[in-house]
């Protein structure tokens, strides 16, 4: 705001006739799709696609209360030509507090092709997945997924949801969880988080799906450590992998050590 152009203070009184120009912030949503000197962990980049390993606590696409500091803005300034493309070429996601692997196409074509794979369910993703109490043994979950009927902010298994079906192989067992390795066989919101849930086993550190939490953790215990695609412009098998982040492995080092038993 100024007054017959200088800027506004408080203290000073109006005594009519001044010149009073008002200008409006704009919008949150309006620069939502700004580049942002964001770093990237790049684990492949080419013409067509890039693969990045995406942090927990970065936030994939811009939305309410997160209208700037995401990997959708990241991505603008790396490659500014991403601007063209719908989603800046996001075809998947990753929630907030879940790391690892996310690809991102770079042009039309491969965006195309890369939901196809994905619509056609052979994009292979793995995630490396904490989950409470003990499992004895491996399986799978085949239940639709849902908004959940009183507490719209998350997912649940309904009736009415989309087809939904998880993997789950056991990889180590602790007694206060189990570290699992889970395969996607398709992609819906929370899909990993809701599944285990209804197992009665949620992920550890899981604030949304798993209210009761035997062990301290700031976030919930879920990584995307491997991606397969077929190259949308070469067509061969592609593969990547990425380790654990420093505070997954650190509470595994824990649990081996015997801390919570």
């Amino acid at each position: 705001m100024s007054v017959d152009g200088a800027a506004a203070v408080a203290t000073r009184k109006a005594r009519g006739g001044e010149d009073v120009v008002v200008r409006a912030a704009p919008e949150p949503a309006s620069t939502a799709h700004a580049p942002q000197a964001i770093a990237l962990s790049i684990v492949h980049e080419d013409g067509e696609l890039l693969v990045v390993d995406k942090p927990a606590g970065l936030v994939v696409h811009p939305g309410s209360g997160n209208w700037e500091g995401t990997l959708l803005n990241a991505l603008l300034h790396h490659a500014p030509h991403l601007a063209a493309i719908p989603r800046a070429g996001i075809v998947h996601r990753l929630d907030k507090d879940t790391s690892g692997l996310l690809v991102v196409a770079k042009t039309l074509q491969a965006q195309t092709h890369l939901v196809r794979q994905l619509q056609a369910r052979t994009v292979k993703r793995e995630y490396l997945a904490l989950a409470t109490g003990d499992l004895p043994r491996g399986g799978t979950v085949d239940a639709p997924i849902g908004r959940h009927p009183t507490r719209r902010t998350t997912m649940a298994v309904v009736a009415t949801g989309k087809p939904a079906r998880t993997h789950y192989d056991v990889v180590e067992r602790f007694g206060l969880a189990t570290l699992l390795a889970c395969r996607l066989e398709t992609g819906r919101t929370h899909q990993i988080r809701v599944h285990l849930a209804a197992l009665g086993h949620p992920l550890v550190g899981d604030p949304a799906y798993g209210k009761r939490q035997p062990l301290p953790f700031p976030r919930q215990a879920l990584h995307a450590r491997r991606l397969g695609l077929v190259h949308p412009a070469q067509g061969t098998a592609c593969q990547w992998e990425s380790p654990l982040p420093p505070d997954f492995a650190a509470l595994l080092d824990r649990l081996r050590a015997g801390v919570g038993r």
